[in-house]
């Protein structure tokens, strides 16, 4: 009889602070290098056009890798968020991380095998069990996004748009963005 080791949040507390991102998702250990600069402009333009949204409207805000903790053994850090006031209220605790969902997750890919394959189906699986209600791939290599949309239990693919196209969503009332500004 065989047992697997299932990571927790307390044991990511005893992982040394070492530049790498290290995150748990159903119990497995995930571990990425620092990423590379069109990755993090691409998280940058995504939370600067989110945030300058929100402080249009005051309906919520936008934050670069906080801290995402569903349980024990799913313990995240995607690349931005957005999450209404309403929903940050319930879901910060007092460690300073969001303990419940919040309604958009945004993860840019990562073009290793690993990496890329956790951002498309581990991490997919696991926001669309939370009740993350959508969910953005950025694809900074083809200049395209992929948007995922709760339908039902579920994130469902729902469109996949190219530079040329805008980006819109009934999550944010009002929100518009040429894809190719996310890219810039």
């Amino acid at each position: 009889m065989t047992t697997s080791l299932r990571w927790t949040s307390a044991d990511l507390e005893t992982l040394p602070d070492d530049g790498k991102r290290y995150e748990i998702i159903d119990g497995e250990l995930y571990v990425a290098k620092q990423p590379d600069w069109p990755h993090q402009r691409a998280c940058g333009q995504a939370f600067r056009l989110l945030q300058n949204w929100s402080d249009q409207t005051n309906h919520g805000q936008a934050n670069i890798a906080p801290g995402l903790i569903f349980a024990d053994d799913d313990d995240v850090a995607p690349d931005v968020i957005w999450i209404s006031n309403e929903r940050l209220n319930t879901a910060l605790e007092s460690d300073g991380k969001l303990h419940y969902a919040p309604e958009l997750v945004i993860e840019v890919l990562s073009f290793t095998g690993t990496n890329e394959r956790r951002d498309r189906e581990a991490k997919l699986k696991l926001y669309s069990r939370r009740d993350v209600s959508e969910y953005w791939l950025l694809d900074w290599r083809k200049k395209q996004v992929e948007i995922y949309r709760r339908q039902g239990k579920a994130l469902e693919h729902f469109a996949t748009l190219d530079e040329d196209e805008t980006l819109t969503t009934p999550l944010l009332d009002g929100f518009s963005c040429p894809v190719a500004k996310l890219f810039a």
